[in-house]
């Protein structure tokens, strides 16, 4: 069966197109197993896209362009040690975005998103662990699900940009190109986690990074692993 996706303006990443990682979580709770999506096209806003089955997996489409394609993956992530509410509390003062942000109205990591808009989370560099970026996230209650819990693309969505700036030393500008995400624990409305990001490797225009959710004792309840894509300048 032909599903239909419509992404509204609220989940933009660049200006006329969505988010990736929210776009990943979408389409990812339509496969209804775990797998990696990659990213094709920008996927425009307030527009029906076109969820198609293909071979084992989805493909996401707007008439004949192909946007993005999910495939059944699992991965394993050596997630370094949780910074603590403290560190991350800190980190956030050193976000760079704060100084400059090309996408100012992301809706993960903006800082022209208003509180309650956009996620507002902003990750900066932990001093005590060179590679890593951390920040806070309290998920509002309107990113709740039917069972209550916070829905698995919004988790998607939180996992998405923080890897982005654990590779911005190297990539100045980037965008994602595959994502693959793991809820390990439900989320509740207004509890407060850790998000930590770290570079995993570089190839040329490819970077590789994981990023992870934390509770304040060090639980990871979800984690990721992310290969953005340098632009050409």
């Amino acid at each position: 069966m032909i599903s239909t996706l419509h992404i509204a303006r609220r989940f933009c990443g660049p200006p006329n197109s969505g988010n990736g990682g929210y776009v990943s979580g979408l389409i990812a709770r339509h496969m209804e197993q775990p797998c990696q999506v990659t990213l094709h096209a920008p996927p425009p806003l307030d527009t029906d896209l076109q969820l198609h089955p293909h071979e084992d997996g989805l493909q996401l489409k707007l008439g004949e362009q192909l946007l993005a394609t999910a495939r059944p993956y699992e991965f394993e992530l050596d997630i370094p040690p949780a910074p603590s509410m403290q560190q991350a509390e800190e980190a956030q003062g050193r976000f760079a975005g704060i100084q400059y942000h090309d996408l100012p109205g992301c809706f993960v990591c903006g800082t022209n998103r208003a509180p309650g808009d956009g996620l507002r989370i902003f990750t900066g560099g932990v001093c005590e662990h060179g590679h890593q970026v951390a920040a806070l996230w309290q998920p509002a209650a309107d990113l709740s699900a039917a069972d209550g819990n916070i829905a698995s693309e919004y988790l998607w969505a939180a996992l998405d940009c923080p890897g982005f700036f654990a590779v911005k030393p190297v990539s100045d500008m980037a965008l994602l190109g595959r994502y693959s995400a793991r809820i390990e624990q439900p989320v509740q409305a207004g509890e407060t986690l850790i998000v930590s990001a770290w570079a995993i490797g570089h190839d040329g225009r490819k970077h590789h990074a994981g990023s992870t959710l934390f509770r304040e004792n060090g639980e990871c309840v979800a984690c990721a692993e992310a290969t953005w894509i340098s632009l050409k300048r």
